[in-house]
């Protein structure tokens, strides 16, 4: 007997790719962050263009744009989707010595954008990192989370 809210299994327990077919096309958005913790001294690095591989935030940009586009290569039952547009913008927090990574995606399609923004803001931050473990190896990536969803059957939902 299969669970209808696991709806990646079928009747006999196994993962599979979920039918969209007779859903419809709706405009999805989602929203999600990523946060890196790092030391004042790199993060001081990172906000004044001082570090070696060069520009942190743009890099880091592209590489969550890229992700996004990638995701269903990445995770093996998600729908590769016409993304209308995805942003990733950066937040300083000096006195937490933190950088708030967040991610938006768009999509008019039949299934929605959740993982698009989750692997675009892990993945910006997973570049964070990157570029500047040559300076600081004990960074952290915390609190990968979706912060919003909207579109299609399910409606709108939001992060308290």
């Amino acid at each position: 007997m299969r669970d209808e809210s696991l709806s990646h299994l079928d009747e006999s327990g196994k993962a599979r790719m979920v039918d969209v077919g007779d859903k419809d096309v709706t405009r999805r958005e989602a929203r999600a962050e990523a946060w890196v913790l790092t030391s004042p001294e790199t993060l001081e690095l990172i906000t004044s263009g001082s570090i070696p591989k060069g520009d942190v935030f743009s890099t880091a940009r592209i590489a969550g744009i890229a992700a996004a586009k990638k995701t269903p290569d990445l995770i093996p039952l998600c729908h590769p989707l016409k993304l209308d547009t995805v942003e990733v913008g950066f937040e300083v927090d000096k006195e937490g010595s933190r950088v708030r990574v967040e991610s938006r995606a768009l999509a008019t399609d039949r299934t929605g954008v959740e993982m698009e923004a989750l692997a675009a803001a892990a993945v910006a931050a997973l570049t964070i990192y990157d570029m500047c473990k040559a300076v600081e190896r004990g960074m952290e990536i915390t609190s990968v989370r979706l912060l919003y969803k909207s579109g299609g059957k399910s409606g709108t939902w939001q992060r308290e």
